[in-house]
């Protein structure tokens, strides 16, 4: 058996999932559901009580394969769905996403980040490795405030020595930061403007 059979053998499942998930983002980004907000908010909004499955699914494949930013689809939640159940389902996708994308580069590698974000992007981060365990506090804090790029760091994290026990737990404490963040100053912007 040669390195490559044994290889695909071992990682069937993932690859697979990382195939539907690859699939099912080029459709929708063909369908131009990604080209604008207003595309995807009128997409979820005609889609009923599947509405917040899809979106779960939406939120999720967004973090591991970035295709719009993570503020973008948290706002559209909460236009959809309310301030409470809008957060509730970002969240919930978001750290789906973010533990997949942790474990995927875990599992892949550099070579993954790469096919994902561009070289550009990549360099502009991965100097936070260099700085050891100042690498947990620095991933933590961008991860609580808004406006970090926490998809790329959540795949430079897979890459780090920390713990899948510790990145779930930062995840978990800092990720409603950042979304509180966005869901509060969209309803403000929205009463004044």
């Amino acid at each position: 058996m040669t390195a490559a059979v044994a290889f695909v053998r071992r990682n069937a499942i993932t690859i697979a999932g990382l195939s539907v998930l690859i699939i099912i983002a080029a459709v929708a980004a063909a369908s131009g559901l990604f080209s604008s907000r207003d595309n995807l908010e009128i997409f979820l909004s005609q889609a009923g009580i599947a509405a917040p499955i899809i979106f779960l699914l939406i939120q999720t494949i967004q973090v591991v394969i970035p295709i719009l930013p993570g503020g973008v689809t948290s706002l559209i939640s909460v236009v959809v769905f309310g301030p409470v159940w809008g957060f509730i389902y970002s969240y919930a996708g978001m750290v789906a996403g973010s533990v997949i994308s942790f474990l995927l580069v875990r599992k892949y590698g550099k070579k993954l980040i790469l096919k994902l974000i561009s070289e550009d992007h990549y360099n502009k981060y991965i100097g936070w490795l260099e700085r050891g365990k100042r690498f947990h506090l620095l991933f933590a804090a961008a991860i609580f405030l808004p406006f970090f790029p926490d998809d790329v760091l959540c795949m430079l994290a897979g890459l780090s020595d920390m713990s899948l026990k510790r990145f779930t737990l930062i995840i978990l404490l800092c990720r409603p930061v950042s979304l509180i963040g966005y869901s509060v100053g969209f309803n403000l912007f929205t009463m004044f403007f």
